[in-house]
């Protein structure tokens, strides 16, 4: 694991700090090369339940490291696409910690997480335009899937930010704290863990991907991928669980 990219387990939760404050964590290949290593062991591990993203030093991400642009470095990973995450999210949910900038890469980094938490003084936007570039990494795409569409198209085209409130009230983010970012995902995350992981990996996936399912064929794929949930062991212990008045005891199985 790159010294750019920290990790840390806390009661099932797998967090990752870009770790480049020096550069407002402007994301490098090397940070990009380690989130990718630290999606592959969210997935990959069955006791880690959740993954939180954030950046150290008060900054999320300002983006591509422009000077590692100028030499001709990419920020990406073969597969997984800018930073090491925007093109294939981990299968199990990710939470972006959000202090300070989102900016360009930075916010297309957190809108491929699944939830987002942010201080109150966070700022949002891609500003690509303002240096003759398009926001590549899903910016322009993925924005106007979670915001309206006239917003992203505002945002897109002057380069301006937003503010924390705004970006709660278009929806974009999940909650806003006036006290550390990190603290309120883990809170998020670990209300998540206590959940039944097959059911919250397939309820993610549903909702990930019905959408590009045609009408008639909805509740068929859906069965394809709820009916191993309902006959897990899982499924049957959350309901021994409930009837006994005590918590599950989950093997993600």
């Amino acid at each position: 694991m790159s010294e750019e990219v920290l990790t840390e387990v806390d009661d099932g939760v797998l967090v990752v700090t870009i770790n480049r404050p020096e550069a407002k964590n402007a994301m490098s290949k090397a940070a990009a090369e380690g989130i990718a290593a630290a999606m592959d062991r969210l997935d990959a591990e069955d006791d880690l339940r959740v993954g939180v993203l954030t950046g150290a030093g008060g900054t999320f991400c300002s983006g591509m490291d422009l000077k590692g642009f100028l030499r001709g470095e990419s920020p990406s990973v073969e597969g997984r696409g800018f930073g090491g995450v925007v093109q294939k999210p981990p299968q199990k949910p990710l939470i972006a910690a959000v202090e300070g900038y989102a900016l360009a890469g930075g916010l297309e980094l957190m809108i491929a997480c699944d939830l987002v938490v942010a201080n109150s003084g966070a700022k949002f936007g891609i500003p690509e335009a303002k240096r003759g570039l398009v926001a590549a990494a899903g910016g322009v795409m993925m924005l106007p899937d979670q915001i309206p569409e006239r917003i992203a198209m505002e945002l897109a085209l002057t380069g301006d930010f937003i503010g924390a409130e705004r970006a709660y009230e278009l929806g974009l983010i999940n909650r806003v704290t006036e006290a550390s970012a990190l603290d309120g995902a883990k809170e998020l995350a670990a209300r998540i863990a206590e959940n039944g992981p097959l059911a919250v990996k397939v309820s993610k996936q549903i909702l990930k991907e019905s959408r590009g399912w045609a009408m008639d064929e909805r509740y068929d794929k859906q069965a394809q991928l709820i009916g191993p949930v309902f006959v897990s062991e899982d499924a049957r212990e959350g309901s021994m669980a409930f009837a006994e008045k005590r918590k599950p005891n989950w093997k993600g199985k």
